[in-house]
């Protein structure tokens, strides 16, 4: 008995979506006795327990009810408040109705998407990238373009580099958006403000929407933010910013984040909110404002913790003399070259076997990702120098 008719009669979008590449490694390796798992974009550490106990009272407290659609105004509030303190200055400050809660940086993506393109439209995103920003836009019915970051040696060791030019020239009359993901997964790569800055430039110059996702911009190694393009917009401006809680306070199995976007789009964007998911519990989004009004500590915390990672690893790499890479100033990834590497998902399985190290192969990051390996460093110091260690043998073997 085939199943090819029934599979055939679904929609080519739907159908055609690629298996993530970071899913199969995971599928393939997990569970492994003393495997260190790197793949996975998340930290090892929980929740902290003053953000689960404001969910455990909101659910004690019977908040199980249907929801407003644009999210609580407390916890729009609160988002407001964080962006202010962490965004805003003088002559600058965000209101709640710029805000709406999702169920994730993932859903926020995929309503900003869902308003700005659809079939026969293209978006310029630049590569390596995170898979989902092509799976969101292939499902919707529009076209990635993929620009090319460069991985070049600027006088002070190697560095990402996205060049504008290369981005102009992929603009057609089709292009509706630009995705900038900074501080990037997998790269690292942390846009500068004259980057930022060319970019509006090229968005304004040709009418073009962009998608800027932000959600590492708490998590550098110099200050206490990478730059936005909130440093360098004006209210008039076509942006829609992705965010989420889950990489800051450790509520990646939450499921909650938010998109910022002009007030005038509230109603479309209520909508569709309502026609996808309806809401966002109430006890989530009660934690979630545990975390944005007390977590500060915690997010300082976990910067040192991950420098401490971040240090280990890129140090074992280098002396090997094997491995090729930009050390991130921005994000939890070291997104990385080994000399030989011509097979990224193939080597990836063979780290598995070999080292008891799971990696993310590059050839799941799109175009300009074979050849690398992206890991995630998001663990405890002497986790990472462990798997360091491993891979470290495993390159000289």
């Amino acid at each position: 008995m085939t199943h090819a008719p029934l599979i055939d009669s679904i929609r080519p979008e739907a159908r055609e979506a690629r298996q993530s590449g970071i899913v199969e490694l995971f599928n393939y390796g997990g569970g492994r006795e003393g495997l260190i798992p790197l793949w996975v974009g998340e930290g090892d550490l929980p929740t902290p327990a003053f953000i689960a106990d404001a969910a455990r009272r909101s659910f004690e407290a019977g908040e199980t009810f249907y929801t407003a659609q644009r999210g609580l105004p407390a916890l729009r509030d609160a988002i407001a408040a964080y962006m202010t303190r962490c965004y805003g200055g003088p002559g600058r400050s965000f209101a709640p109705d710029q805000f709406f809660v999702t169920t994730g940086g993932m859903h926020a993506l995929q309503i900003a998407m869902r308003l700005l393109a659809g079939p026969g439209d293209e978006v310029i995103v630049p590569t390596p990238a995170w898979p989902n920003f092509e799976a969101a836009l292939t499902i919707s019915g529009a076209r990635t373009v993929g620009v090319a970051l460069d991985l070049s040696d600027l006088g002070a060791g190697l560095r990402w580099r996205l060049d504008p030019e290369r981005v102009a020239r992929a603009i057609t009359p089709r292009t509706r958006a630009l995705v900038i993901n900074t501080p990037a997964n997998p790269t690292g790569w942390t846009a500068t403000l004259p980057e930022l800055e060319s970019l509006l430039a090229l968005a304004r110059k040709h009418g073009l929407w962009i998608i800027a996702d932000e959600i590492y911009g708490r998590i550098v190694y110099e200050g206490a933010r990478a730059p936005s393009f909130h440093d360098v917009c004006a209210p008039d401006d076509r942006i829609l910013f992705v965010q989420t809680l889950s990489k800051n306070w450790a509520m990646t199995g939450w499921r909650v984040g938010w998109l910022e976007a002009p007030a005038q789009l509230g109603p479309m964007i209520e909508n569709l909110i309502q026609y996808s998911t309806s809401g966002v519990a109430t006890p989530t989004q009660r934690a979630a404002i545990a975390a944005l009004e007390q977590g500060e500590d915690v997010l300082t915390r976990q910067r040192t913790r991950l420098r401490a990672s971040r240090d280990a690893l890129c140090g074992a790499l280098a002396a090997t003399s094997r491995a090729r890479f930009a050390q991130p100033v921005g994000t939890f990834y070291l997104f990385c070259a080994f000399d030989g590497l011509a097979d990224s998902r193939a080597a990836a399985l063979r780290i598995v076997d070999e080292a008891n190290v799971g990696l993310a192969p590059g050839t799941a990051f799109g175009p300009g990702g074979e050849g690398f390996m992206r890991i995630c460093f998001a663990r405890d110091p002497a986790s990472i120098s462990e798997a360091a260690g491993r891979l470290a043998a495993w390159l000289r073997s």
